[in-house]
């Protein structure tokens, strides 16, 4: 039996994501979204690539979480996206609604399953998601420091004129402006940036990093990105289903890790099968732990208006 990937949301970013998904072969997916046809039709228009482009899976679209059931994975992408002016926290208080109400349809038909959330602001809805679904951390965990992650690798591969594959970037903190890139664990072919580049090169790519997703919201003037963050999802998922043991930045909920704890947060963590399996603590500089202390005030702070 192959295993089962339900994805939330049929938007950009689900619809992107369950195509990732389809073309690795995952499993088969299931596409929800409360649009009536939309999941539907954007299902069986990749079903009927698969002759094509050679996968071979059921994909199903619906309106109904029935047919969510004993998923093994659950992505949630449901909500309102940024537009040009939005901070990612001033989405709290509606998607805060659409991702209560989503957990709650999803644990009732698999309450096994591991959840990873997209919807942004995005360690404020794994923090919700933790608390509607009364899982453990282990099983709820939140896609951001990979794309925030790929996106440093492109700006690095740019800067440096290599190809992105001798790139390796570290990202920690909250998803948002306050995220906390480390230059001296990003390398190129396993050197440290900091030995490759000016300190004026590394600051622009760190600051092109931290704005990136509004970079992107600002030239598609609706909308926001959707190609690299259901590619970063995908890759979670692929390592849950496949037991890879991969180290990914994540968000998840902390226990005193990096000297923090009741919050969700990006952190280096090990996925394999069951969800997170294991967080690595890095050492940290002065300045680098108080950017992180002041990333988390941040994710605090949009925790807040959650009101739970």
């Amino acid at each position: 039996m192959r295993d089962k990937i339900s994805i939330i949301g049929a938007g950009f970013v689900g619809a992107t994501a369950a195509h990732w998904c389809a073309s690795k072969e995952l499993g088969d997916v299931v596409l929800v979204d409360v649009v009536e046809g939309m999941p539907q039709g954007k299902a069986l228009d990749l079903l009927e690539a698969g002759p094509i482009e050679g996968y071979d899976l059921h994909i199903t679209g619906t309106n109904d979480y029935k047919e969510t059931a004993n998923s093994d994975v659950v992505v949630i992408t449901a909500g309102l996206p940024r537009r040009p002016g939005m901070t990612r926290e001033d989405l709290v208080t509606v998607n805060g609604g659409i991702v209560g109400e989503v957990v709650e349809n999803v644990i009732q038909y698999s309450p096994d399953a591991v959840l990873i959330l997209v919807t942004n602001p995005l360690d404020t809805m794994v923090y919700l998601a933790k608390h509607v679904s009364g899982f453990p951390r282990e099983r709820c965990i939140g896609q951001a420091g990979i794309l925030d992650s790929a996106r440093m690798r492109a700006f690095m591969a740019m800067e440096l004129e290599v190809s992105v594959e001798n790139t390796h970037a570290f990202v920690l903190g909250g998803h948002g402006d306050e995220m906390v890139p480390l230059p001296r664990y990003s390398t190129v072919a396993g050197v440290p940036i900091t030995e490759l580049l000016p300190a004026e090169s590394i600051d622009a790519i760190v600051q092109r990093t931290r704005k990136g997703g509004g970079e992107i919201v600002s030239l598609l003037k609706k909308g926001s990105a959707f190609f690299a963050p259901s590619a970063a999802t995908m890759q979670m998922v692929e390592a849950i289903l496949m037991d890879r043991n991969e180290i990914l930045p994540c968000s998840v909920y902390l226990e005193g890790e990096y000297g923090l704890e009741d919050i969700c947060f990006g952190v280096p963590a090990k996925l394999g099968y069951g969800g997170m399996k294991q967080i690595l603590e890095i050492e940290l500089t002065q300045d680098e732990r108080e950017a992180l202390d002041k990333s988390a005030e941040l994710v605090r702070s949009s925790m807040a208006a959650l009101q739970l």
